[in-house]
């Protein structure tokens, strides 16, 4: 089969690779249907992280068909519609218990060395009743762009604003304009915050935020842009501020456009990223929470406003292509010349 294999900074394929089998019972095999290229894969293709000596498999967004199952596979079946979060779980163990599937005790990540990736043509799919989630729609439903990003970057956009807790009548702030930080404006939105401020610098993405949800953007970097954020909430800061990048000049806007008392979502994968253990977190009585959103325990929250139209994440997706473009949508993305990538497949 084909899929699609990292070997070095800048260095994406399309690569026969041996076929996806099953190996344990708990297993299902998927035909993939539907992928997407994300953010952070942009930091090993930028040259951060290690490579296996064959490459390393990329891809952690897909919806597919249900191919095979194991013997102890229960609640799926050949020819289920599935989507799969970006983190293997078992969906039984105690944080799963607790909806934190990403810190599942038998949990792991898609693709690199060890696991299939979503860019592929088929995934086995370890511990699948606790990972896959069915879909009550049909493969090719217009929903699809919207129902995909529920695997991550509309899931993720979600937890930032459930961590910075996002509430009616607050001002949030989002620093960010990528995939992420345009489904969090979706989200702030959807928990009722009365002011959403985006900062970013790309006009088009700008404008998608603003269809979204966003009243203001800033569009400075900075001193200058904390400042501005400052200017538009009265000169005290946002109450939830929703770090959707990941860099230290995130994370240090984050700290100082919140307000004192408020909370910042961290959501962005972090990247050399020092948090001040003192001013401004300290004597502003910030709380800092975030991390990998556990997708799978979002989709009974989030799967009815897609099903029902309130909400459109699929509009992210300004690249669709087939899997031989996915080193062409690796390249746009990289160049900012593409919000995010859909992979659409034709089995």
């Amino acid at each position: 089969m084909k899929a699609t294999v990292m070997h070095g900074p800048g260095d994406v394929r399309i690569e026969n690779v041996p076929d996806a089998t099953m190996m344990e019972p708990t297993d299902a095999l998927v035909v993939v249907t539907r992928a997407a290229i994300c953010g952070s894969d942009l930091w090993p293709y930028r040259g951060y992280g290690e490579f296996g000596e064959t490459g390393n498999r990329m891809g952690h967004e897909f919806i597919g068909i249900v191919e095979a199952v194991g013997a102890e596979v229960r609640t799926l079946k050949p020819g289920d519609l599935v989507a799969a979060p970006f983190a293997i779980s078992d969906g039984t163990c105690v944080f799963c218990r607790e909806g934190l599937h990403t810190s599942c005790v038998h949990g792991a990540w898609w693709g690199g060395t060890t696991q299939d990736g979503g860019q592929g043509e088929a995934v086995r799919v370890p511990y699948a009743d606790g990972t896959l989630f069915p879909l009550p729609v049909g493969r090719d439903d217009a929903l699809m762009p919207s129902l995909l990003t529920l695997t991550d970057v509309m899931a993720t956009g979600h937890h930032a604003a459930v961590t910075a807790r996002v509430g009616p009548g607050k001002i949030a702030a989002v620093v960010g304009d990528g995939a992420v930080g345009l489904c969090a404006v979706i989200a702030a939105k959807r928990l009722g915050a009365e002011q959403i401020i985006l900062m970013g610098r790309q006009p088009d993405r700008l404008a998608l935020g603003r269809a979204f949800g966003a009243t203001d953007v800033v569009t400075a970097r900075g001193d200058e842009a904390v400042e501005q954020v400052r200017q538009l909430t009265g000169g005290h800061g946002a109450h939830a501020v929703l770090e959707c990048v990941g860099s230290g000049l995130s994370m240090r806007t984050a700290l100082n456009v919140a307000r004192p008392g408020g909370a910042i979502g961290r959501v962005g994968v972090p990247h050399e990223v020092k948090i001040p253990a003192s001013n401004p977190t300290f004597f502003k009585n910030l709380t800092i929470s975030g991390g990998p959103a556990p997708a799978r325990a979002y989709f009974d929250v989030l799967l009815p406003d897609v099903l029902e139209g309130r909400i459109e994440p699929g509009r992210v997706f300004d690249f669709v292509g087939p899997l031989d473009s996915v080193p062409d949508g690796y390249r746009a993305m990289d160049a900012r010349e593409a919000i995010k990538v859909m992979i659409a497949f034709n089995q």
